[in-house]
């Protein structure tokens, strides 16, 4: 329903893009109770999703194009739904239009596994917003809300792990794929010794 991008770059102002997408069908009563939008709201102020896809898709090419690395919480999951929904509306993906893999990506989600592998609890943005100590959450149903919130956690990250923030991007991205690997692996064997599907992807992103 909502997408946003926060483009920052140490130096300068920060930057931010928010888009309110019509899905172009009902929204939900249950879905509406959880991010709060309508379908009222969606048609009156919504986008259409080509619109809201090509900017996303865009801007996100542009700035790897530029050597920057893109941010995202879970990123494996984001960047497939994206290349999907681009893929659906006959519009370019990020590997077509970059001309090959999509990189650097940094997730917070991932680097946290691997760097504290063996802590206890749950690893949802909320729960390591409260793990780095980093206050309320806020409303992460809001996209705008979800990246800032994504990129905090990131440079707390920085800050209690020496080792990570050492890194530059490209060694950065490599150890992310390492540490994904084999956190993969590890829960693909849990999830057969229970008798459940061993369907986890080890490639990232």
């Amino acid at each position: 329903m909502t997408a946003a991008l926060v483009r920052r770059i140490p130096g300068a102002a920060e930057e931010t893009a928010t888009w309110l997408v019509n899905p172009g069908v009902e929204i939900p009563a249950r879905a509406t109770a959880v991010h709060g939008i309508t379908t009222e709201r969606a048609r009156a102020e919504g986008r259409d999703p080509v619109e809201v896809l090509e900017a996303v898709a865009g801007q996100l090419a542009e700035a790897l194009g530029q050597g920057l690395a893109v941010l995202a919480f879970n990123a494996a999951y984001d960047l497939r739904i994206l290349k999907a929904e681009l893929e659906r509306h006959g519009l370019a993906t990020l590997e077509e239009r970059l001309g090959g893999r999509v990189a650097p990506v940094i997730d917070p989600l991932v680097i946290d596994r691997g760097a504290d592998r063996y802590r206890r609890g749950k690893r949802a943005l909320a729960d390591l917003i409260g793990v780095y100590g980093l206050g309320s959450s806020g409303n992460l149903h809001d996209a705008l809300e979800d990246v800032r919130q994504s990129i905090a956690v990131f440079d707390a990250i920085e800050r209690r792990h020496a080792s990570i923030a050492a890194m530059d991007l490209a060694t950065l991205h490599a150890w992310q794929r390492k540490a994904h690997r084999q956190w993969a692996e590890h829960f693909n064997e849990w999830l057969s010794s229970q008798g459940r599907p061993a369907d986890v992807d080890p490639e990232w992103p």
